[in-house]
């Protein structure tokens, strides 16, 4: 979901934040999950009101793609080149902790070959597009995550095609060409293309911004109902292995991710926000390439990991959150030296 440069980029690094800001963020922090779990829940109860929403899954893909292209700026890159050290961090730390944390779980769980290529296709995608505006929740660094996603999402037609050969290929066979051509399509050319939109249509894109988080949620929310209808059938025999494996993938990714961020001695608010762009994954893009190169089985890892990491997400940065109001009454009261 990219909302963290319309609203959040500013705010997030002001000392106080206004009463509207909070309600803001407990809105966002509420109805995201709930509009997933929802979706969810609808697809799996009657799946068949949804079995011709299959096609739409790469153009919904590639809408959202766009909508981040237009929340991007010259500042977002400009970072790359100031503060470039936690950014490979980041990034180095995504596609390395969570292909090999998918491919961990999925031989640890002793998981069926097309299950197992699915969790494994999670961990080979870039950084989720929602975890901009859970990084703002979190108080967390968010001109970093803009530019760690930023990164992965442009680099991800190379390194997920690769990773995904190696790891997921061990259990099913993997056209990589196809897939970094498909990848190239999907995220490439949509967020080059908002960035075009947003370099020569300033003002227009500037009276869409506001709207642009809900048109992604409900693209998201749309992606996960057409796989989740696809997968009924194996979401209530082997649904709660995938959500195991789900949960695991997801609540390593943010542990490693922070702690690689605390090893390199990152600031609290940076490790913040390598810990959400490793744990959150583009799962959307995942379900996607799964169920055109793999099979509809494979898809339902990506579709529960679409649900689970921002229902995870948000409770992580209300924690912080709640966590941060608890400590700030005892530093102000420290006398003063």
């Amino acid at each position: 979901m990219p909302v963290s440069p319309a609203t959040p980029n500013t705010p997030a690094t002001a000392n106080t934040e206004s009463a509207a800001e909070q309600r803001s963020a407990r809105l966002a922090v509420t109805v995201f999950p709930l509009l997933i779990l929802a979706g969810g829940a609808v697809a799996v109860l009657t799946p068949e009101t949804f079995a011709g929403m299959a096609p739409w899954i790469n153009p919904l893909l590639g809408l959202i793609m766009f909508g981040m292209g237009l929340t991007l700026t010259a500042p977002d890159f400009a970072l790359i080149a100031k503060r470039p050290i936690p950014i490979v961090i980041g990034v180095v730390a995504q596609f390395l902790v969570m292909p090999l944390l998918g491919w961990a779980i999925a031989a640890a769980l002793g998981l069926p070959p097309a299950l197992a290529a699915g969790v494994i296709l999670v961990g080979c995608c870039p950084g989720g597009t929602a975890s901009n505006v859970v990084a703002y929740l979190a108080k967390g660094d968010v001109a970093l995550s803009v530019a760690m996603t930023s990164v992965s999402t442009l680099i991800a037609p190379l390194f997920t095609p690769v990773l995904a050969l190696w790891l997921a290929g061990q259990y099913m066979p993997v056209d990589a060409g196809s897939m970094a051509f498909s990848i190239v399509q999907i995220v490439l050319l949509p967020v080059l293309f908002g960035l075009l939109v947003r370099r020569f249509l300033p003002t227009l894109v500037a009276k869409c911004l506001p709207v642009l988080p809900w048109f992604s949620v409900g693209a998201i929310t749309a992606v996960v109902v057409a796989v989740v209808s696809g997968s009924a059938g194996i979401i209530f025999s082997a649904g709660l292995l995938v959500l195991v494996a789900v949960i695991l993938h997801n609540g390593l990714g943010y542990a490693l991710g922070y702690s690689v961020a605390r090893l390199f001695g990152l600031p609290v608010a940076s490790r913040r926000t390598t810990a959400i762009e490793v744990g959150m994954q583009n799962s959307g893009l995942a379900a996607g390439l799964a169920r055109q190169y793999l099979t509809p089985e494979a898809a339902l890892p990506g579709a529960i990991f679409s649900i689970w990491h921002n229902v995870s997400g948000a409770m992580l940065a209300a924690y912080w959150r709640r966590r941060d109001a608890r400590s700030a009454p005892t530093r102000e009261e420290q006398p003063a030296r």
